[in-house]
């Protein structure tokens, strides 16, 4: 960890918006690296190239989530199933399933400390195709560091620890909001579901006069 944070990491930050891309992509897949931070200071310094620096974070957090989404693949289920049993195991896998996209996104958008490497994991086991699965990380990866720019572009690098600290001291209003925006989601799946077995119900020749 000493060599990585006195000699490897500096030298990636000489690499400009490559240097991030590569971070981005060691943070996801390993080492945790303050992202918003390094972010933060690049896009204070390059101010007209903001965009640039977001698009590599964002892509290297695609592709350096791919190795806890692998380890989740590889054996995630043998882990899981020692800690739940099958029934409850398949009541994971049809909520994530129902909304497998915004259940990586969102959390993807969300500040540290949101466990999203659980959620990366969890995409994993339930066998989430690798394409949407990237799109999600990309997509709310966006989100999370546009807004980070454009505060940062507006108020300075002050706007991190504005963020920082509204984050620590309402943590608990944040993953309440994470709980509700899953419920609601979950909530619009069964509502969307229900209507199209209504309609099935209703098609011509489906009724019991047919």
């Amino acid at each position: 960890m000493t060599r990585w944070t006195t000699l490897v990491l500096p030298a990636l930050m000489k690499l400009g918006f490559w240097g991030v891309g590569a971070i981005a992509i060691i943070d996801a897949s390993s080492l945790p690296v303050p992202m918003d931070a390094l972010l933060a200071v690049y896009v204070w310094q390059d101010k007209s190239h903001f965009w640039a620096y977001i698009l590599m974070a964002a892509a290297g957090s695609a592709l350096g989530g791919l190795i806890p989404y692998g380890l989740g693949r590889a054996g995630g289920e043998v882990f899981l199933l020692k800690r739940v049993d099958r029934a409850k195991f398949e009541r994971m896998r049809t909520r994530f399933e129902r909304q497998e996209f915004l259940a990586v996104m969102v959390p993807s958008m969300l500040p540290p400390p949101t466990p999203w490497k659980a959620f990366v994991f969890a995409a994993g086991v339930f066998e989430m195709r690798i394409a949407p699965f990237m799109l999600a990380v990309f997509a709310g990866r966006i989100v999370r560091w546009l807004v980070l720019a454009l505060l940062v572009l507006k108020l300075g690098p002050s706007a991190l620890t504005m963020i920082e600290t509204t984050t620590r001291n309402h943590l608990s209003l944040f993953l309440a909001a994470l709980v509700l925006v899953f419920a609601a989601i979950g909530l619009w799946a069964v509502l969307k579901r229900r209507r199209g077995d209504m309609r099935s119900g209703n098609e011509p020749g489906t009724g019991a006069g047919a």
